[in-house]
């Protein structure tokens, strides 16, 4: 089995992204099963197989500690490396091809907690990757674009896995837009043009700084835009999550 972690900032569409992408698996005969890792989910739009909601129940955890939503979300997120071992158990009972992974909303609580370490160790970090959605409300500028995208190399160099870059949402994106902002992640020097083009803003210099951060560690590559709504971009999901695990043949059905 292989793990694909959905992460993203809240909002970018993680849980819609993850059975959107369940259905067209199941529509393509390709075995997974989903785990939840939300315990703050209050509604999903997919039937989890695997949900952390089973062992620790949010407004539990407000009670017995006398937390507000906030702190029960971090005192939560912590909880689950202590119940891993029974999920961990429960995804031994499954023999699938993938398995979805959609993280809590709260991207810190996921990416930044020791926690979360000892969960995807547990579950097998040496046949995980990550699908990294961004929410295109956040790409309307280059200094926006570049803000985000230094969030998701944080978080791949603290989770230390492969990355798939993912523009969340097309579907609420005119083409000009989504071209644009594809060509941004996949020509750098046409990020570097906008960026000076915004140079009369305070915020561009710092933008610069970060751009030349992110060239020189290699980040920019390519960026595929998809939407859960008009299912834009999934069979490009596939294949690029077969390329990382299989070195692109689909031999996934077979292990």
């Amino acid at each position: 089995m292989n793990n694909v972690y959905f992460v993203g900032t809240a909002g970018s569409g993680k849980s819609t992204m993850v059975g959107a992408f369940k259905k067209w698996l199941d529509d393509n005969e390709i075995d997974s099963i989903i785990i939840n890792l939300d315990p703050g989910a209050e509604k999903l739009p997919y039937v989890p197989d695997i949900d952390i909601r089973e062992w620790i129940n949010l407004e539990d955890v407000m009670s017995q500690c006398g937390l507000g939503p906030n702190g029960a979300q971090i005192a939560a997120a912590d909880l689950m490396a202590v119940n891993i071992d029974k999920i961990s158990s429960v995804l031994d009972t499954y023999d699938v091809d993938y398995v979805l992974i959609d993280t809590p909303g709260q991207l810190e609580l996921f990416a930044f907690r020791e926690s979360s370490q000892v969960v995807v160790k547990a579950l097998g970090k040496e046949r995980s990757l990550m699908v990294y959605l961004s929410d295109p409300t956040l790409y309307r500028s280059a200094n926006g674009f570049v803000s985000t995208m230094t969030l998701a190399s944080l978080v791949q160099f603290r989770m230390n896995m492969p990355i798939i870059n993912l523009l969340s949402k097309a579907d609420v994106l005119k083409e000009n837009e989504i071209d644009r902002i594809l060509d941004w992640y996949n020509n750098p020097d046409s990020l570097y043009g906008c960026l000076l083009d915004e140079d009369k803003d305070p915020e561009s210099v710092i933008g610069m700084e970060l751009f030349r951060a992110l060239e020189d560690t290699g980040v920019f590559g390519e960026m595929r835009s998809v939407s859960s709504e008009t299912g834009v971009g999934l069979p490009e999901i596939y294949a690029a999550v077969q390329l990382q695990f299989h070195g692109g043949d689909d031999s996934g059905k077979d292990d």
